[in-house]
Parts: C-alpha cells; structure tokens; sequence
C-alpha cells in the first residue's frame, strides 16, 4: 500500500500492517544510480572466476539466513512457511549454477572466417540492469535476473512490489554481506514516476519485468524508446491437457498442486485443464474431491494447503473474474464464496462450463481458481489449449511419454511444457514465453546472456 511518500506492507493472513517505508528521494535515487554505475566499472574488469565465487558465497548468505527470510516472505505475502523454504532453496541453487554455467558460458569464442582469416567472440557486460519484479516469489523473481546479470560483470538496480518491500531490503543485505562489492545490488524504494526516470536514465542500459501483459506493454515502449535492451516474463492462463491414457490419479495430484502451489498465484501455475471427453467426468469428481479437501488458513501452521491472496485487491479481482464468468455461463463446483474474517483468503475454486467469453477462459486468474473444459480428443485439446493471447507454460498427462513429448514440441505454442507434472522453475532449463507472455529467457545459460554484448573481433587474413 503506497500513501503520499511512504509505502505500507500489509501482512494478507491478518490485515494488519507490518511496516512503512518511505521513498528515495531523487537526489537520493540519482546518487544511487552514479554509484551503480561507478561500481559496475570496476566489477567488469573482475575474472570469471573471482565473480563466480562471490556468486556462490551469496547462495550461501541465503541459505544461512534462510529462517529470517522466509518467515519474512510469509508474512509479506502469505505463502506457506514450507514453500517459503523451498523458494530460497531454489536460490541458492540458481547461485551454485549459475557461477558454473557462467565460467562456461562466457569465455571468449574463436571461429574461423569464410575467408580465412581467425574471429573471436567475447561476452561484454554492459552496464546496470534494473529490474521491475512482483511479489509471489519474493526472493527467486529477485535472484533469477540479479544473479545472471552479476556474473555477466554488469550491476543490478531493483525495484521491488511493494508489499514485499522488505524482502527486497534484506536481498541487499544478504548480497552484500555475501562479499558483492557495496553498490552492486541496490533495492530502490521508488514510486512509479522514479521508476519511469531509472528507465530512461542514460546510466541504465537493460531493462527487465516479470507481471502483467499490461504492465509489460508499458514498459517495453518506455525501453524502447529509449533503446533499452528488455526481457519481460509477463502473465499466462497456462493449459494442462489430460489425455485419454493418462494416469488419473498422477493427473489429479500434480493438478491440484500445479493450481494451488503458492496459494495459486504463480505466472506458470495450472489454470485451464482440458480433460478429453472420456476421461472428463472421471476426472472432474476426483479433481473437486480433491479442490475440496484443502484446508485454508495461517499459512505458518504446518497442515494448511492454501494462505491467503497477497493483498485485498487482488482478491477483490480475483472474485470479480468469478462472478463475471459464473454470469457468463461457468457453474461454480467447489469454492467461489468469500467468507468473513481476517485476512484475505480465497477458497479453492473449481469451475465447470468454461468457455470463451469467460475471464475463465480468456484471462489470467491469479488465485486458487481452476477452470474445467471438455475437449473431444487430444487435436481438440490441443486446439483449445492454443486458443490463448498467452503462452508461458503448459502441461500434458499422458502415460505415452514420447507421444506427449511430441505434442510438446511441435503443437503446444508456450515457452514450456511440463509432462506429467506441473510448473516450477529449474536453473537448468530456460524460463520464459510467447505471445502476451513475453520474451526473452532466464535461467539453463541463456539469462546470462541477455543483457552482455557479444562482442566481433575480427583479424585480417
């Protein structure tokens, strides 16, 4: 919550408020931006190998202060204390990878010329890399841009969500006291217009955003008109499709989890499921038995499934794309009902007579909601699943691994297909989307190389 020149966390499981911050300055902010950049100089010049180590030392800073910044996480946004955990293991895992990768990946190439003559190719850095990044996964959404830009030798300006504010102040901690030479890595507590003046500032050559469709459009053309390189993981409404020799229990046990991981508020969470006709009804009743099982509450208590919606506006336009669906012609089977009490809980949702017209169908639901379609066979469920402005992720269930592998790869548009399984991100495979979804990767070596400058140098014969 911003007012005037401060901004309020709000902790989502009780409604209360945690702390206030108040903005930088722009003298404040434009000193900061000097310093990055006057860092950057120095950090450029460093080796592969000294870069990797301070690399893997802050992997190791998060798993020390792995308790504190979880809890933290949690209490900012509501995910579940246990998958908190799990998001800063992912981290440090992506800080251990990342520096291999890195001295692999960015070493100097040689070619031969077509005239004979000898090439060489070398990976620049190329300046301050500021990120834009949202709240459902305070410390990974941060560590997947930061990281690789860092071991490409450039520096790192952030501007956090607000409600996370503090995780994003604590990254900075972490990083610095992880030996990251001071300016590096700086979290700017700024409004929107001082994020708009980061953008075109001269200093700040790559731009990168993970939220929404919208917001992506915005800042791409902020970018590009002022020339800015920019990688952006935008928004999906990501389809699972469940083919006829699907194992049907798996099915219903990734889904579920695919849907509600993370109270459901994940750019490659499962959102649309689209059973083929033989299997529909067979997987609908396990699939809302299941929905329906969940336990929603504290999400520091060890047996609860599902926290709350990060913040009450959220949950206000989560809702809002239920009724308008329902109005439209969906049929709530579990769920769909806000209860009184503290926080901002939604209940798990399930939704049947999905179709176009619907936010169901059409849009992205950021919250425990899952939509059911019934398709004729896997064509028609390939067809529907590609029916979609999106195309982040995606899933297949089917006990022909190889035939699935197939649809995968030469009719599923998205970025990523997970088979048999549900969307979490690995350090080893990329990470990114078409269409509305964005562009550009992260993560498996090629976010290293997004923001450098592959640099010719050509010698004569």
């Amino acid at each position: 919550m911003s007012l005037n020149n401060k901004i309020t966390t709000i902790n989502p499981t009780s409604g209360k408020e945690i702390t206030s911050y108040d903005y930088l300055s722009n003298e404040t902010l434009e000193q900061k931006i000097q310093n990055s950049h006057t860092a950057f100089l120095d950090w450029r010049h460093k080796s592969l190998d000294e870069r990797a180590k301070i690399i893997k030392a802050i992997g190791e800073n998060l798993k020390k202060h792995k308790e504190a910044l979880a809890a933290l996480m949690t209490e900012e946004m509501g995910k579940l204390l246990s998958q908190s955990h799990q998001e800063i293991d992912l981290c440090a895992a992506i800080c251990e990878y990342t520096a291999d990768i890195g001295l692999e990946d960015l070493q100097d190439e040689k070619r031969e010329l077509v005239n004979g003559g000898k090439g060489i190719i070398t990976y620049q850095p190329i300046g301050i890399v500021y990120g834009i990044q949202p709240w459902n996964y305070p410390a990974y959404q941060v560590v997947r841009y930061a990281i690789a830009s860092l071991m490409a030798g450039n520096a790192v300006l952030l501007k956090h969500a607000s409600n996370v504010t503090g995780c994003g102040q604590v990254l900075e901690k972490i990083f610095n006291e992880a030996g990251l030479p001071e300016h590096l890595f700086q979290a700017l507590i700024i409004s929107h217009d001082q994020s708009d003046t980061v953008i075109k500032h001269d200093r700040v050559r790559g731009v990168t955003l993970t939220g929404s469709s919208e917001a992506g459009r915005g800042i791409a053309e902020k970018a590009g008109a002022a020339l800015k390189k920019v990688v952006l993981e935008l928004g999906s409404n990501d389809a699972y499709i469940v083919l006829e020799d699907a194992d049907l229990e798996l099915a219903v046990e990734k889904s579920v989890m695919g849907r509600i991981y993370n109270n459901g508020e994940t750019c490659i969470a499962a959102k649309r499921f689209i059973v083929v006709e033989s299997m529909y009804d067979k997987f609908k009743a396990a699939f809302v038995k299941a929905m329906e099982a969940l336990k929603m509450g504290d999400p520091t208590t060890e047996d609860v499934d599902l926290g709350p919606i990060a913040r009450e506006d959220l949950r206000e336009t989560l809702h809002e794309q239920v009724e308008k669906s329902v109005a439209n012609g969906a049929e709530i089977l579990c769920g769909g009902i806000l209860k009184d009490g503290d926080g901002f809980f939604y209940p798990a949702t399930v939704l049947d007579k999905v179709s176009p017209g619907q936010p169901a169908y059409d849009d992205e639901l950021f919250g425990p909601v899952a939509s059911l379609i019934k398709a004729k066979d896997a064509e028609d469920a390939m067809r529907i699943a590609n029916d979609s402005q999106f195309g982040l992720g995606g899933g297949i269930f089917s006990k022909d691994e190889e035939k699935a592998a197939e649809l995968a790869s030469k009719y599923f548009d998205t970025g990523m297909v997970f088979i048999n399984s549900f969307g979490l991100a690995d350090p080893v495979m990329p990470f990114g989307g078409v269409k509305d979804s964005g562009f550009g990767r992260e993560h498996g070596g090629f976010g290293i190389k997004e923001f450098v400058n592959a640099k010719s140098l050509i010698f004569s014969k």
